[in-house]
């Protein structure tokens, strides 16, 4: 098993008063040649926007972006017609394909919108872009990991354009779980979202980051009740 660790303090930030941001692998003005991705995982920023305020209309094309909302809503408008609202408990998937403009805005006025900025590289160029967003309310479980995305369109939670498979967990403090690799090549990057946990004797906390590969399963136990965030991506860029 090979592993990385990322802390939380180490991380690259952003203050623009409107956002607050904390890049966990270059992004804008943050440049780290030892953190320019895990395998296909670009981008995993940690985003806080003011009341009232977002991000104005800006392009994207060949590459997964996906949203997940910790706290507030967070209104999206796109180029193809799409406007919708997302909040916690949500999960939101822009497959920007061959090219699409957006925007995304806080859509209250008096408290910030808290959220996951996650971009895939794809695994197929200039496809057709699409835009799809899910409640998770009907999958959660307790102290379990439950998927949230993967490459089957008829398959729990949303699917992209990449063999990637995300999965969340909630645990009450001393319980674990077990994950396995569902593709040979892959690894996993475990993104701790709230309180303390042990991954294969690794003590972790809050926005800490470990990547894992080179293994075919480890184990997940909280130290302290904690919600992570499990994303297993391919780690070749080919």
């Amino acid at each position: 098993m090979n592993t990385i660790i990322h802390k939380a303090a180490t991380r690259g930030h952003a203050n623009h008063g409107w956002l607050n941001s904390y890049h966990t692998f270059s992004f804008a003005n943050y440049y780290n040649p030892e953190r320019m991705n895990f395998g296909v995982l670009r981008v995993l920023n940690d985003d806080q926007v003011a009341a009232g305020q977002g991000f104005g209309t800006h392009p994207h094309d060949n590459m997964e972006i996906i949203s997940i909302p910790l706290e507030g809503d967070l209104q999206h408008t796109d180029s193809m017609g799409n406007v919708a609202v997302i909040k916690e408990g949500d999960v939101q998937i822009l497959s920007a394909g061959t090219g699409i403009t957006h925007s995304e805005y806080n859509k209250n006025n008096d408290k910030e919108v808290k959220f996951l900025q996650i971009w895939v590289l794809p695994k197929e160029r200039n496809l057709k872009p699409r835009y799809s967003q899910i409640s998770l309310d009907n999958i959660a479980k307790e102290n379990a990991f439950y998927q949230i995305l993967s490459p089957y369109k008829d398959d729990q939670g949303v699917w992209i354009n990449q063999d990637a498979w995300f999965h969340l967990g909630k645990f009450e403090s001393g319980h674990s779980d077990l994950y396995k690799i569902k593709k040979s090549g892959n690894g996993v990057y475990a993104f701790i979202l709230e309180g303390e946990v042990e991954i294969n004797a690794t003590q972790l906390s809050k926005r800490d980051g470990m990547g894992i590969w080179n293994t075919d399963e480890f184990t997940v136990k909280a130290t302290k009740d904690a919600q992570v965030l499990l994303m297993e991506v391919p780690m070749s860029l080919s």
